[in-house]
């Protein structure tokens, strides 16, 4: 649709679209349903836009992440356990999405967001109050199951995982979704950091056009985190489950298109 617009077009149009992207992305995950379309639209060819697009939400998770912390809303003790453990199934997603089609996940994928959407929709309760007793050891090994397998899928396909990420760590500690949405940030910047090193070293980021864009996503997470941590659990439960089905319904018509 931009291809052929003029530079400045696009470059307003991708700041634009990058602000709105971290704004989201910051409270309740799903910011690349903006992001991803914006750089097609201004003519990247498919690696350029994974790549660039992982710059750009990269330096926006770092503001958030650093935020949430900085709040008392990122678990040291957790973190520490788990962020090796994303840190290896991002390698080995981003590994195996050489030798696999990553769309035989695409249904898979599709059932599970739509269950955490309406579960999360249907439940009044969930994630709504802070119920996090400490760690032991059967919600640790949990957690480290969690953030190998999202890990993993960060690395191979990708979307919804800060759904998926959130939801779980609401279940497995019982955290409100403040606290979920603060641990989430922390892990997808570890996924986003590897597989960021990985295209930048093939060359597959766009500088240019990445730069402004990431500057508007670091000013769109510092003005979602801000508004999370200030409106907390009530205001980040409908975004979380409006983006969740969002990003259900967008595979959804992928696959009746095709």
């Amino acid at each position: 649709m931009l291809a052929n617009a003029p530079m400045i077009y696009k470059v307003l149009f991708l700041c634009a679209a990058g602000f709105l992207s971290a704004f989201v992305d910051a409270i309740a995950g799903g910011g690349g349903l903006i992001s991803l379309p914006a750089y097609f639209m201004v003519g990247f060819p498919p690696h350029y836009t994974l790549g660039t697009n992982k710059f750009s939400a990269t330096c926006g998770s770092m503001v958030s992440t650093f935020k949430f912390a900085k709040s008392g809303k990122v678990d040291k003790e957790i973190m520490k356990r788990l962020l090796p453990f994303t840190l290896l199934g991002a390698s080995a997603g981003v590994l195996t999405v050489l030798l696999i089609d990553s769309s035989v996940l695409k249904p898979i994928v599709l059932v599970l967001l739509l269950g955490v959407g309406a579960y999360s929709f249907f439940s009044k309760s969930v994630g709504m109050e802070d119920n996090f007793e400490g760690i032991n050891k059967r919600n640790i090994i949990l957690g480290c199951i969690l953030a190998f397998s999202m890990g993993f899928y960060d690395g191979f396909f990708g979307p919804g995982v800060g759904s998926f990420l959130i939801f779980g760590l609401i279940k497995i500690y019982g955290f409100d979704f403040v606290r979920a949405s603060g641990n989430a940030k922390a892990m997808n910047l570890t996924s986003n950091a590897t597989s960021l090193i990985l295209f930048a070293i093939n060359g597959k980021i766009r500088y240019l056009l990445g730069i402004p864009m990431t500057l508007f996503m670091i000013l769109g997470a510092h003005v979602g985190t801000k508004l999370a941590l200030k409106e907390g659990a009530k205001f980040i439960k409908p975004i979380f489950v409006t983006m969740s089905l969002a990003i259900a319904g967008k595979m959804l018509f992928e696959m009746f298109k095709m």
